[in-house]
């Protein structure tokens, strides 16, 4: 019997071939288009995914709406399907692109939630302090204290190179184990498309992955190729659990869990920076962005900025 689907695995196949050849797209997108085109193919069974028009694709997103997904998620479905179709018709597979006349949801473009510096100051400074505990214990209880103590100065060596450097955390649980040992005030990080660029580092971030390495090493995990080394399937840190790891230093900060995440010190990183005076094409580099128009999400803050400069420094302004 055919599982639904099923008859998309040729077009399917082809095309995150080349997402990942030619757009050199990584794990995480070709798992998200997989289950967007799935989803479809899915909703179109037993008709195949590569026959599908116009019509069938606006019932789908119909579908989509009565589930009650997002407005972000519809849009974001969307998207993968009229990549999808569009290369079926740029290579020849049909002759008609059904999802090129199709809008997407309106949506509007959320502000990031950012920290302020006085909360990533006494967020970092409880990692430290927690790190910095000597655990008191014996016998079958020591091997549990010492993997406690690891993990407290891996969550303060992430907190740091996040807060520091902007990295995905997709970026910052896959480095070698080299990143914490090259010299220099810069490590070289592999993007998305697999876009390397290079993230100087502070002098604290380097400190904390100086005292990671250490914890690292008593554990017995010196041998590892990956700076984050975990039993999960990659071999290192999954980024789910770097997010409960900020989580449990968030409520041991006083601060809400619920505001923090990876992404929202990568988002204080570029926030504060554009707020110090920092160039927005300087913060796209640092960022990995491959469009400057991503990075303008934090214009906001630019905003306030140029209010500020007016106001303080316009020759006719109120003194």
């Amino acid at each position: 019997m055919t599982t639904p689907g099923a008859t998309a695995q040729g077009p399917l196949a082809l095309f995150l071939d080349m997402q990942a050849v030619e757009r050199g797209a990584g794990a995480n997108t070709l798992d998200a288009y997989r289950r967007d085109l799935t989803d479809l193919a899915d909703f179109l069974a037993p008709r195949a995914i590569a026959t599908a028009d116009t019509q069938a694709i606006r019932d789908w997103l119909a579908d989509l709406s009565a589930r009650g997904y997002k407005a972000t998620t519809v849009a974001r479905r969307l998207s993968a399907v009229r990549q999808f179709f569009r290369f079926l018709y740029a290579e020849g597979h049909r002759g008609d692109d059904p999802a090129a006349v199709l809008e997407g949801p309106r949506r509007g473009r959320p502000l990031p939630k950012v920290l302020t510096v006085e909360e990533v100051s006494t967020l970092i400074e409880t990692a430290h302090a927690r790190a910095a505990e000597v655990p008191a214990a014996e016998g079958e209880a020591l091997a549990k204290a010492r993997a406690e103590m690891l993990k407290r100065r891996r969550t303060a060596a992430v907190v740091e190179l996040l807060y520091a450097s902007g990295l995905r955390i997709s970026e910052l649980v896959s480095l070698p184990a080299a990143a914490a040992r090259a010299k220099g005030d810069a490590i070289l990080v592999t993007g998305k498309g697999r876009k390397e660029r290079l993230v100087p580092l502070s002098d604290p971030a380097r400190a904390a992955m100086a005292a990671y390495l250490d914890a690292r090493k008593a554990a017995g995990l010196e041998a590892s190729r990956w700076l984050f080394p975990s039993s999960s399937e990659s071999g290192y840190v999954t980024r789910q659990q770097a997010a409960r790891d900020l989580k449990e230093l968030a409520l041991a900060a006083g601060l809400d869990p619920a505001k923090l995440s990876p992404h929202v010190l990568r988002h204080a990183f570029a926030s504060h920076l554009l707020a110090h005076g920092a160039d927005l094409r300087v913060v796209q580099t640092l960022l990995g962005h491959a469009d400057v128009s991503t990075t303008q999400i934090y214009t906001h803050v630019l905003d306030e900025r140029l209010k500020s400069m007016v106001r303080d420094l316009h020759p006719l302004s109120d003194e």
